[in-house]
């Protein structure tokens, strides 16, 4: 008897198609899955957010105005430099620096023997248009008789008269140029317009100078000055007649009280100064051309709180600043007002209290509430876990499940 194949044990009912096992196969995965979903999941829960550490500052209320003290140098209020008005060789110089001057005191010399021929030529040119004009009066007159009697025309008169003019003309030109000649041989000689102290030199015996070129500069009596190279920030605050307490410097005791002179209406290109000027009233006789000085001022600025730059930020197109909560460990925006801004720090004058912390490091990365720490102070998990710390729970915002799990996560 042959055995049995497939075909014969197979089910006498109708084949199912195998489409529909298909399907079947597809509701069987679908409800698996949903039954892996409905359980309980091995992924571990996200924690809560990590403890930022921050660096802070304590605001203090600072006094309406501030001191500045500034250095600078004791210089002559009138500081002139003497010059020649005409070019020449330099004869002689009779001062060095240091030396003092009086009223009228030949500073120097040039040569004087070219502008000595011309103040000759001048007076012979002045001469002989003298003469010329005696006999042009002694013609006007030999003729003004003749003329009613019709010894000599009218003609010859007029010439006459016009000659005479023409010489007169002549010698007042001529006076002009002995003048003139004479005036520049004066010039030859440098005089001192004042009394004073010579500062320096520019030019020795024996040069060629120009019009106009030093020759000494000469520190004039009657006053001196402290000048000082001060920021625009200073000098926008102090007041037209500042009072300024001014001290030598390796000398404190020997003190001079001035008052703001000249401000320089530009800065100094290199530097971005401005060079003031104070006029000192009765100063001692210690405070000496050139010497330093310290000069202290007071400025009326506003009362406020001083923090740094880094500290600003906004909320609401307002500047704002991150205050620390230090009881509760969290941060909170605070919008302020802002009075002045300074090259590395802002002076705040409403919105933040006496004793505050400010936040300057890390508020880039804040939100309100947040839990923060100070830079440098271990986090709660690491103080628990050293002796002698007790780590520090940031308290909840309200009693509950989570408040509850965080304990004992805090403890571990």
């Amino acid at each position: 008897m042959n055995a049995p194949t497939i075909l014969d044990v197979a089910p006498a009912g109708p084949t199912r198609p195998i489409a529909s096992r298909g399907v079947s196969l597809a509701t069987a995965a679908s409800l698996l899955l949903l039954l892996t979903a409905c359980g309980p999941s091995d992924e571990p829960e996200e924690g809560p957010p990590p403890i930022r550490p921050v660096r802070v500052v304590t605001v203090e209320e600072r006094a309406a105005g501030n001191t500045v003290t500034l250095t600078g140098t004791i210089q002559a209020k009138d500081d002139v430099n003497l010059a020649f008005r005409i070019g020449g060789q330099l004869l002689e110089r009779n001062v060095n620096v240091g030396d003092r001057v009086t009223t009228g005191q030949v500073v120097a010399r040039l040569d004087p023997s070219t502008l000595r021929d011309a103040v000759q030529a001048a007076r012979a040119n002045l001469a002989a248009a003298m003469a010329r004009l005696v006999e042009a009066r002694n013609e006007v007159e030999r003729f003004e008789p003749l003329l009613p009697r019709g010894f000599v025309s009218r003609q010859m008169f007029d010439q006459a008269v016009e000659a005479r003019n023409a010489a007169q003309a002549m010698v007042d030109a001529a006076e002009a140029q002995v003048s003139t000649a004479e005036t520049q041989l004066s010039y030859t000689e440098l005089l001192a317009d004042g009394p004073g102290v010579v500062t320096a030199r520019g030019a020795e015996p024996g040069e060629v100078v120009a019009v106009g070129q030093m020759i000494v500069r000469l520190a004039r009596e009657g006053g001196r000055d402290a000048v000082f190279d001060v920021p625009a920030r200073v000098k926008d605050e102090a007041q037209p007649d500042q009072d300024v307490r001014v001290s030598l410097s390796t000398d404190a005791q020997v003190q001079a009280r001035g008052r703001v002179r000249e401000v320089s209406p530009e800065a100094d290109p290199v530097t971005r100064t401005f060079q003031v000027r104070v006029g000192l009233t009765d100063p001692p006789e210690a405070l000496r051309l050139g010497s330093t000085v310290t000069g202290t001022v007071e400025l009326g600025g506003g009362a406020g709180m001083i923090i740094p730059a880094a500290a600003m930020t906004s909320a609401q197109g307002r500047p704002a600043v991150w205050v620390m909560d230090p009881a509760a460990g969290t941060v909170a925006l605070r919008p302020v007002d802002v009075a002045r801004y300074e090259l590395d720090s802002v002076l705040i004058a409403h919105g933040l209290t006496d004793g505050e912390l400010v936040v300057t490091a890390g508020a880039q990365t804040l939100r309100p509430g947040q839990q923060v720490r100070l830079l440098g102070a271990p986090p709660p998990s690491a103080a628990a876990a050293q002796p002698g710390i007790e780590a520090r729970v940031p308290p909840a915002a309200e009693p509950g499940p989570a408040a509850e799990a965080a304990k004992p996560e805090a403890g571990q």
